[in-house]
């Protein structure tokens, strides 16, 4: 299993719009970089879901129920269907920087990329730092 950070405006959909649906279609990335990871993710990985611009924290987990197919907004980008399995924390970007062990972070390393990688050993802090 991997595991992946996903961003996203709580104004435009944030993690109880996706507790209430039940699970969403990750779709409106326009990012070549960001594309490459959700073509990458497979079923049953899972992803924190970060509350970007008001919030910018991580807010709870999803796992990846579909695999990358043709984005149905514009087919030359691709989506993958998330659904929530536990609200956290939550972690504020603030903590995650000021923890070292978590200085490499794709999150802080390259800031503006909606979807990242986080590492194994990323995501046991992040979930320390949940309180998990």
């Amino acid at each position: 299993m991997a595991y992946w950070l996903m961003k996203s405006e709580p104004s435009s959909y944030s993690w109880n719009d996706l507790v209430r649906d039940g699970g969403t279609e990750w779709d409106g990335v326009r990012n070549n970089a960001a594309r490459l990871h959700l073509k990458a993710m497979k079923a049953g990985d899972e992803a924190f879901f970060y509350a970007s611009m008001t919030d910018k924290a991580v807010v709870g987990i999803m796992r990846i129920t579909r695999e990358a197919q043709p984005d149905p907004k514009d087919a030359d980008w691709v989506s993958v269907r998330v659904e929530p399995v536990e609200a956290l924390g939550p972690v504020s970007l603030a903590a995650i920087k000021a923890e070292p062990k978590l200085a490499k972070m794709e999150l802080i390393r390259q800031s503006r990329l909606s979807v990242a990688p986080v590492r194994d050993d990323e995501w046991a802090v992040v979930l320390k730092m949940a309180g998990k």
